[in-house]
């Protein structure tokens, strides 16, 4: 056999022989123990309903919309007329100055069944006209003096709860007052001529009962009937309580029962009227009035030496006077109802441009037997804001 062919030969016969081979493993002795992973991602769990705060305040600002109604508004009026003195001395006139503005709020806040009103109003007017004085010298002067024509602020606020769709319960309270002192005349503006000033007097209102609003956008009247009520007079200035005007100082005028006393009460029964409608699409023409009346009968059962006829009062007065003045005897008038009725009437020409007439009736027999008055036209400025 030739080498090369054993060659080929021992290969094969290598692998059809078995073959053997020995291992040895040591032995490892492994500890037991748990086993935690740490995830050092913090997961952060995300609702489809998250928290926006536009969102918040938008739902917010549309409940406080709804719940709230304001309406605000003013007006500023006045008037001028100027002559030279070659004018007044060919065909005469006077120089005056006339100014008026006025201010109002309503609001009405609602939720639920509870309601509570406020009602805010003030006036006040000045001019300036040339007066005649006479001077000690026996001499006249013409100076241009400063006199109010309208005064007055008022304040009302009316908590109620709903009782059926047109019936409610609560109360009203109301204050009424004036800015700045009030004299005898445009020639009579010193101290022991003041007759007003601010809290002299002052008119506070107290009434519990109940109150009707008529469902038709029509007719919005609105009726308040209290069986309770409550009636003050406050007259804060001494001076103006020692004052005398009309032959009466002021404590006797403003029907206090002593130049002492501050302040009056009277219990009875009150009954309040409102109704306030705009015409027209463009509201180009509103009418608002109030009614209201009170009398005191809880106090007139308790009063002494009551008087019902004014003459025979007159007479005892006059009779007491000239006494010895005991407050203990002073003649009583016996209270009469007091009542209070307003008129307003707003014509709007334009936005900003308005006409108002206005009627005030006030009747008060402890402080005159006459009906007092008030009528008052003008043409000015004007603009109400409303959010609804």
């Amino acid at each position: 056999m030739k080498l090369h062919s054993l060659l080929f030969l021992l290969p094969a016969l290598a692998a059809t022989l078995p073959a053997a081979a020995q291992f040895s493993i040591d032995e490892v002795d492994a500890r037991q123990g748990d086993v935690r992973f740490r995830d050092p991602i913090k997961s952060t769990p995300v609702d489809v309903d998250y928290f926006n705060r536009a969102r918040y305040r938008a739902e917010r600002a549309a409940i406080r919309k709804e719940r709230n109604t304001l309406e605000l508004g003013g007006g500023l009026r006045g008037a001028l007329t100027s002559y030279n003195d070659s004018w007044v001395a060919v065909s005469g006139g006077d120089n005056s100055i006339a100014i008026a503005s006025n201010l109002f709020l309503n609001h009405t806040y609602t939720k639920h069944l509870f309601t509570l009103e406020t009602k805010f109003v003030a006036n006040f007017g000045y001019n300036r006209m040339k007066v005649e004085t006479e001077n000690e010298d026996g001499t006249t002067s013409s100076d241009g003096v400063w006199f109010k024509n309208q005064d007055e602020f008022d304040i009302s606020v009316a908590p109620s709860f709903k009782m059926s769709k047109n019936w409610s319960y609560g109360a009203i309270v109301k204050f009424r007052s004036q800015f700045a002192n009030g004299y005898v005349s445009r020639t009579q503006q010193r101290e022991t001529e003041r007759k007003s000033t601010f809290m002299a007097p002052g008119y506070f209102d107290a009434s519990l009962g109940i109150t009707y609003k008529c469902p038709k956008p029509k007719f919005p009247i609105v009726v308040n009937i209290s069986p309770i009520a409550l009636s003050a007079v406050f007259v804060e200035s001494g001076l103006i309580r020692e004052n005398v005007w009309d032959k009466k100082p002021g404590w006797q005028t403003y029907g206090l029962s002593g130049p002492d006393k501050t302040s009056k009460y009277e219990g009875g029964s009150s009954i309040q009227i409102d109704f306030d409608r705009t015409f027209g699409k463009s509201e180009f023409l509103r009418y608002r009035t109030m009614f209201y009346s009170f009398y005191g009968w809880i106090t007139d059962i308790g009063q002494n030496n009551k008087i019902r006829k004014y003459g025979d009062y007159v007479h005892a007065m006059d009779v007491w006077t000239a006494g010895d003045q005991n407050v203990s005897e002073k003649p009583q008038l016996a209270i009469h109802p007091t009542v209070r009725w307003t008129n307003t009437i707003d014509i709007k020409a334009t936005k900003y441009l308005s006409t108002t007439l206005s009627f005030e009736l006030y009747y008060n027999r402890a402080q005159n037997v006459d009906v007092q008055t008030k009528t008052l036209l003008s043409v000015g400025l004007s603009y109400t804001f409303k959010n609804k």
